[in-house]
């Protein structure tokens, strides 16, 4: 799949739901509403969509949520993909996940064929844990990260950089993920969906971190890459990674290679875009054959944007998108 830009689009990412058991400040409001269960895709009908995008292409498949653990059964649908994983064209599987259900699930995931998987935790302070998740306790996160090591699982935490909350403990965060194995992701706060609150009053350019970063750390230049829009460098002190995600101080949209496909069949060709495509309706349609389906898709692929058009400041009131970040998957 080649989009009108050039760029080989290889990278699949599934929210396989918008609900999640936490309510993170940057990410939600605390009082959300989610879909019908009845608008939301069964695990059969995901497992089918991303079938014909292993078929047109697609390399890596990353489930997100919401919280992605907290679909009922989903183990099932990783199982099935993972043994896409190889000959079935599929070279990677992975997860988003805050973590909370890990204890339960890190050894059935590693099974399916998942091998590494991204955590958010944005602070390894329990009181600040709580008041960034609204309800969350770190200990279970905790719990289920050491949980996912014991299974075999590489981790990676992603850490949203939150101006005058977490911006003093990454000296800390990079120490604690060197000492445990573990890479480290600092991400920009992105304007998507309404937050019940001024992201302009949580949003901290990563330029800065990284420049007080280099104060007590020597991050180098590498060129280790997952597929994703990160930016990464080595910590010689540590010998771990960290990365950048900065869709605000520096784009990464010219060498975009990801689209995103939503619980209910929603292709959106861009995060930050609003134009997007219903793929449910050729996915039910009797008369339509795989061939169809992937034409869907194909067609999509041809409407994917240059980039995205994020901006924080108090001059705009209202996200640069209306639609929350758990809905699109990350």
């Amino acid at each position: 799949m080649i989009d009108p830009f050039g760029r080989r689009v290889s990278y699949l990412r599934v929210s396989v739901t918008d609900r999640c058991d936490l309510r993170c400040v940057y990410c939600m409001s605390e009082d959300m509403t989610f879909l019908p269960k009845a608008e939301v895709l069964t695990l059969e009908e995901l497992d089918r969509l991303c079938g014909a995008f292993i078929g047109l292409g697609v390399e890596k498949i990353r489930l997100t949520g919401g919280e992605p653990l907290v679909r009922k059964n989903v183990i099932s649908l990783f199982r099935s993909l993972g043994d896409r994983i190889g000959t079935g064209g599929l070279k990677e599987l992975t997860v988003t996940t805050n973590g909370t259900q890990l204890v339960k699930m890190a050894d059935d995931l590693y099974s399916a064929g998942v091998r590494r998987i991204n955590v958010s935790l944005d602070t390894l302070d329990p009181a600040t844990f709580t008041a960034v998740t609204r309800w969350g306790k770190i200990d279970q996160t905790l719990d289920g990260i050491f949980a996912a090591k014991a299974a075999g699982l590489a981790i990676k935490i992603n850490a949203v950089a939150l101006k005058g909350v977490n911006e003093h403990e990454f000296d800390r965060m990079l120490a604690w993920c060197g000492e445990h194995g573990f890479d480290l992701c600092l991400i920009e706060t992105m304007p998507l969906g309404e937050i019940g609150g001024d992201r302009t009053d949580q949003y901290l350019p990563l330029s800065t971190v990284r420049t007080r970063l280099r104060e007590n750390w020597t991050l180098e230049d590498s060129d280790y890459r997952t597929g994703g829009p990160a930016r990464y460098y080595t910590v010689r002190e540590t010998g771990r990674r960290i990365g950048f995600i900065t869709p605000l101080t520096h784009n990464f949209c010219e060498s975009c290679n990801r689209v995103r496909l939503t619980c209910t069949g929603t292709l959106y060709m861009c995060l930050g875009q609003d134009d997007a495509a219903d793929l449910r309706r050729p996915l039910r349609d009797p008369t339509l054959d795989e061939a169809g389906l992937q034409e869907a898709i194909l067609e999509a692929i041809s409407r994917k944007p240059k980039g995205h058009d994020f901006v924080i400041d108090r001059s705009r009131k209202t996200p640069a998108v209306a639609r929350h970040m758990s809905v699109t998957g990350g």
